[in-house]
């Protein structure tokens, strides 16, 4: 599993010219499920993303993470994380977990990381067009993998 996260002044998502989900600061967590992923994988990457100290304290250190500020979340799924740019010119998707192993884990890894927050996580839409607005902060953009936890 393996999220780039953008810390935000503000994001959105747009669908169809319909705005989904809004939030003010906080992350933006561009989430890609590969086959092999699991509970585990959830587990320790809402883990680390809660206490990842990527906020700045007094002093303009960064000393305080997203529960310390009160941020906010937005989950949007991007198999696109896991392309595979080796051979050609054309990506191959081929690591990418397929919806029906995908759609499960996204929503588990929602709910996951709302439980962890207290307060409800705005979202994206499994496999649709989207629109992602954001204005980054920083910018601070951190790439995860729960696969390279060293």
């Amino acid at each position: 599993m393996r999220v780039l996260l953008q810390r935000v002044r503000h994001a959105s998502v747009t669908i169809e010219g319909v705005e989904k989900s809004r939030i003010g600061p906080g992350m933006l967590l561009l989430l890609g499920i590969e086959k092999e992923d699991g509970d585990e994988d959830i587990d320790w990457l809402v883990r680390k993303l809660l206490s990842l100290r990527i906020y700045e304290d007094a002093e303009g250190k960064m000393n305080r993470s997203i529960l310390d500020v009160g941020g906010e979340a937005l989950v949007v799924s991007q198999f696109t994380l896991h392309a595979r740019v080796k051979k050609g010119t054309r990506p191959s998707f081929e690591r990418a977990a397929h919806p029906d192993i995908a759609i499960p884990l996204y929503e588990k890894f929602i709910t996951t990381l709302e439980a962890g927050l207290d307060k409800k996580v705005g979202t994206g839409e499994f496999g649709a067009m989207m629109d992602v607005g954001l204005t980054n902060d920083g910018p601070v953009t951190i790439w995860i993998d729960s696969k390279n936890r060293e």
